[in-house]
């Protein structure tokens, strides 16, 4: 079997998986209205995304040795549950209305009920059902079947990936609120939310299960922290300039929210005095519309600062690869950790 056809059967393994354990974490209380919540929150996890976080962790451990198996695949299908509950607080935190091409999970709520309270309640009931999905989780990563001293080793990593993310989305709000973002303090934020997160840790959990030593976990480190920042300044990108159709949501959600990224922070640096004051009039406006978007989109193509980003990811691309280069993994997982770099960074959803 070959390595695209194995890195094409991870994501369908760890579906699976998630189904057959949803399947068992049925509402432990009879309540129509309980039971439509739970399976709304199924249908949330087992209705979409990229799987990125278990294909990762899955190649983390085949790269340090281990076989292909059941365990692997639970404990890829935990990363995928953590991830499932931070995307339903992040919805919340930042008030979108659609992810995966859907309506989020907290506006899914509100419409389940009429009246004044239901805004409330659905920001209220997506906030447990998050916390629900965290708590599977760690029941499910616990459960994988790994001898105990690895499942040890790797629950450290999890905990520190769980701080680091949290982390790193209060620094991203606390960038709404302060004046500006330099490009070093955007890089931070996705440093801790985005690439430690998505790549380093997810690469780091897969490789202490399968009993890697310190130096492969470094090697893997110095290959996901570029890849994983890589992978968050096209998501900058693409929700500046791309489709909704294709990314599953709306393209005016950065701009109104006032994220400080990478790609914003220089635009800032770069833009006229006539071109920075248009930027600061609408970045953060809740009442900016396609117009004046597509007038603060060509200011960033004007100013260099989409350029500028795009030669950030291929710098990046390029230091994880000379980083694997020199990884002592399977040449199995060296091939396939080369086609999910370059997808992560040139991906158009």
């Amino acid at each position: 079997m070959t390595v695209g056809v194995r890195q094409d059967l991870v994501g369908p393994r760890v579906d699976d998986r998630l189904k057959g354990c949803l399947d068992e974490w049925r509402a432990p209380i009879s309540d129509p209205d309980v039971v439509a919540a739970y399976e709304l929150l199924s249908g949330f996890i087992l209705g979409g995304g990229k799987r990125v976080r278990p294909q990762l962790c899955y190649w983390g451990w085949r790269g340090a040795g281990g076989d292909d198996c059941d365990e692997i695949i639970t404990a890829a299908a935990a990363l995928e549950l953590c991830h499932c509950g931070l995307l339903i607080h992040d919805d919340i935190m930042d008030g979108s209305e659609l992810r995966r091409g859907h309506s989020t999970v907290h506006r899914s709520l509100a419409r389940l009920h009429e009246g004044p309270g239901a805004e409330a309640f659905g920001q209220s009931g997506g906030i447990l059902l998050g916390a629900l999905s965290l708590a599977w989780s760690d029941a499910l990563l616990s459960s994988c079947g790994v001898e105990p001293v690895r499942l040890r080793a790797a629950h450290h990593l999890f905990d520190a990936m769980r701080t680091e993310v949290i982390s790193g989305q209060y620094l991203d709000i606390l960038g709404q609120l302060r004046a500006g973002a330099t490009v070093a303090q955007a890089l931070t934020v996705i440093r801790y939310k985005t690439a430690k997160y998505t790549v380093e840790r997810p690469l780091q959990i897969g490789g202490a299960l399968a009993g890697a030593d310190e130096a492969l976990l470094e090697r893997y480190s110095a290959f996901g922290v570029p890849i994983g920042e890589a992978f968050q300044l096209r998501d900058d990108v693409l929700g500046m300039f791309g489709a909704s159709a294709d990314t599953g949501k709306s393209s005016l959600d950065d701009l109104r929210e006032g994220k400080h990224t990478v790609l914003f922070a220089h635009a800032v640096r770069r833009a006229t005095p006539a071109q920075l004051a248009y930027l600061r009039a609408w970045h953060g406006n809740q009442d900016l519309a396609e117009e004046q978007a597509d007038e603060v989109r060509a200011i960033i193509r004007d100013s260099g600062a989409l350029t500028q980003v795009e030669n950030m990811i291929d710098d990046r691309v390029r230091d994880a690869a000379e980083a694997l280069d020199g990884a002592p993994v399977t040449p199995e997982a060296r091939v396939a950790l080369t086609l999910l770099a370059d997808q992560l960074a040139h991906r158009d959803r």
